[in-house]
């Protein structure tokens, strides 16, 4: 069973989900690390000014944002704490919207959801309410120190959270100056019938255990070639991470009327101030 990443609650009106938070995916890339050839320890990143080529204390590096060419705004390990949002261990709702109006290049990073402490039946709720109404739920979450815009879906028996990129973040598809020969192309009629039939020919269902990473396949077959032959060299490596506590939850009915008494129970949208850069003449 996955272990969790993150404890709190999904929050929408009044009512609290108590959730736990699993990965969805995981990296099968093949990770090189840098070794030292005599000694087969591992070898890490120098401190290095790049100008000078010369090492550098950690206590003369300071954070900067670039405001021009060569030239940057130092900003302070202090301003950089009082910026960073609030850890509210909660997956806060704000609206609910149809499940097409979020364009795919918005989307980041999957995760599920599992309740938490008795959330069962309200977790239940909320998955067949997203299904029947086929709205997701938008909502915002703080991971790791980060505020993210993210959504709520079923998935079978489940509820999944996929984190969103912001909108400032997402080029717009004018970035890739699509010509005449693509936006009024119309395509004749005996080609696009063939293209179809192509199509039809070459289609198949959804079958994942027949795709893979024909690289990572032959690095790891390598791998344990060598192994087998007693090529291996020892190098260790720390591990960490900690859970964190989860939230309770309360009669719902109530919570469902209380929180439909009110005259909106719909929560404003986060603002994300877009950032403001002067540039200056030269």
């Amino acid at each position: 069973m996955a272990r969790a990443i993150w404890k709190g609650a999904i929050s929408f009106g009044l009512v609290h989900i108590p959730v736990s938070l699993n990965t969805a995916v995981r990296s099968e890339r093949v990770d090189f690390d840098w070794l030292d050839k005599r000694s087969m320890e591992p070898v890490g990143y120098k401190r290095i000014n790049k100008v000078t080529g010369k090492d550098i204390d950690k206590d003369n590096i300071v954070k900067g944002v670039a405001y021009e060419k060569g030239r940057y705004v130092v900003i302070s390990e202090e301003e950089i704490r009082k910026a960073r949002p609030e850890a509210t261990q909660t997956i806060d709702i704000f609206s609910f919207v149809e499940a097409a109006q979020i364009p795919l290049q918005q989307f980041d990073t999957p995760y599920y959801l599992s309740p938490d402490k008795r959330g069962g039946k309200v977790y239940a709720l909320l998955r067949e309410t997203l299904a029947s109404t086929g709205k997701v739920a938008l909502a915002t979450v703080v991971l790791h120190t980060r505020q993210h815009l993210a959504l709520l879906r079923p998935l079978e028996d489940a509820l999944v959270m996929i984190t969103l990129r912001w909108p400032d973040e997402v080029r717009g598809l004018e970035s890739l100056e699509l010509d005449n020969s693509v936006t009024d192309s119309k395509p004749d009629k005996r080609e696009l019938d063939m293209a179809k039939r192509l199509v039809e020919d070459m289609s198949g269902s959804w079958a994942p255990d027949e795709y893979h990473d024909a690289f990572r396949q032959t690095i790891m077959d390598l791998v344990e070639e060598k192994a087998s032959k007693g090529k291996i060299a020892v190098v260790e490596k720390a591990e960490g991470g900690a859970g964190e506590k989860g939230a309770d939850i309360i009669d719902l009915t109530e919570l469902l009327k209380r929180s439909l008494g009110g005259k909106s129970t719909k929560k404003a949208a986060p603002e994300k101030k877009p950032a403001k850069r002067t540039r200056k003449a030269s």
